[in-house]
């Protein structure tokens, strides 16, 4: 990344990069349950890639929404 870009474009990417981790996220969950009762460990291995997949999804969410409610996220709050 040696070009200079500037905030909106920066954001753009961001967003681009969060987009395809949600695609990639939703693929890999589906792969993991159409082998879950023919190949166990290929099922585990899926999913996985799914959760890393979801981990990156929220770090770049967090990056342009800070402190907001991931998407899907709605529901009851845990009070501790």
């Amino acid at each position: 990344m040696t070009d200079v870009v500037d905030a909106d474009e920066l954001l753009r990417r961001i967003q681009r990069g969060r987009d395809h981790a949600a695609e990639e996220e939703k693929a890999w969950r589906e792969r993991a349950q159409s082998l879950t009762a023919t190949d166990p460990d290929a099922a585990r291995e899926a999913a996985v890639r799914a959760w890393a997949f979801e981990a990156v999804g929220r770090v770049l969410t967090e990056i342009t929404r800070p402190g907001g409610q991931p998407p899907g996220a709605g529901g009851v709050k845990q009070v501790t």
